[in-house]
């Protein structure tokens, strides 16, 4: 097992991140990303953890950093993390116990508590509840898609489905791997014993983040679904966001995208989108999913 972590300028929350996964007892090979921080984020990591693999791109490349650390590890598994997360003991022993008993298995993301407090993050009763056809002796709730910063995935797989699209950047990103990862016939799944923390930071662009996931769910509609099911994704969504300049924005620069969309559209096949349309319902009524800024 290795951990990859993405950061960009938050030095004091990776320090501790990197601590924390210091004390793991599975001792994974722990990769950073630096995405061009310039908040002395390189020099920490050299003098204050000089066993972690640091890489530096040299700019912020979003979710696409996590393909350049599991590009960089050979172990079959490849845990995520953000600089504000950090994965609890035993879990990432348990994660590759259950990934090498179950070979069709891509994905295992985690119940997520949120710090300070242990609370249950909001999208893990969501998870659990997952309406989705359960595949004989899969564990866990059956999933379509993941949280990156709190799963466990399989490096073959990941590879195999190219990893997180550049175009993407950041933000709502994992639904396009996931779609490729199902149309190939791997399986992804939440389960509760798994644990990661989650300790938000309050170093964020809540607009530009808002901003890029209402383009990445309208270009991931676009991009895979039938036509019929994507008016009606779009519509909902439209529906859904806050009448305000960010999401305009967001919309905009979805239909600016529409050219490439176009470009590589691939509509997936009929199993995978009747588990979207189970989905569909559940995520526009979903108190966890919320387009605010």
């Amino acid at each position: 097992m290795s951990v990859v972590v993405i950061t960009h300028q938050r030095v004091d929350e990776l320090d501790r991140t990197l601590r924390l996964l210091r004390t793991l007892p599975e001792q994974p090979q722990v990769v950073v990303v630096d995405n061009g921080s310039t908040d002395g984020t390189a020099a920490m990591v050299r003098q204050q953890h000089p066993g972690v693999v640091l890489l530096e791109p040299g700019r912020n490349l979003g979710a696409v950093g996590r393909n350049l650390g599991v590009a960089h590890v050979d172990t079959p598994y490849v845990a995520f993390c953000d600089d504000d997360t950090w994965w609890e003991p035993g879990s990432l022993r348990r994660a590759a116990d259950l990934l090498d008993a179950h070979p069709r298995l891509a994905v295992l993301t985690a119940h997520i508590l949120v710090e300070p407090g242990r609370r249950d993050d909001p999208i893990c009763a969501e998870l659990r509840d997952s309406p989705l056809h359960r595949p004989a002796g899969i564990p866990g709730a059956p999933l379509l898609s993941f949280l990156a910063g709190a799963s466990v995935l399989r490096r073959s797989a990941f590879l195999e489905a190219g990893g997180f699209s550049e175009k993407l950047w950041l933000g709502g990103e994992e639904e396009l791997l996931a779609s490729d990862l199902a149309r190939a016939g791997w399986h992804m799944a939440y389960v509760d014993e798994l644990v990661v923390h989650h300790q938000p930071s309050k170093a964020r662009d809540a607009h530009l983040r808002r901003r890029n996931g209402i383009r990445n769910t309208l270009w991931f509609g676009w991009l895979r679904r039938p036509l019929p099911s994507a008016a009606v994704r779009t519509a909902r969504l439209f529906r859904k966001v806050p009448k305000d300049r960010i999401s305009l924005l967001g919309v905009l620069d979805a239909l600016a995208g529409l050219p490439w969309v176009l470009r590589h559209r691939r509509v997936v096949p009929p199993h995978v989108e009747a588990g979207y349309r189970l989905l569909d319902d559940m995520q526009m009524r979903s108190t966890a999913r919320r387009y605010v800024s």
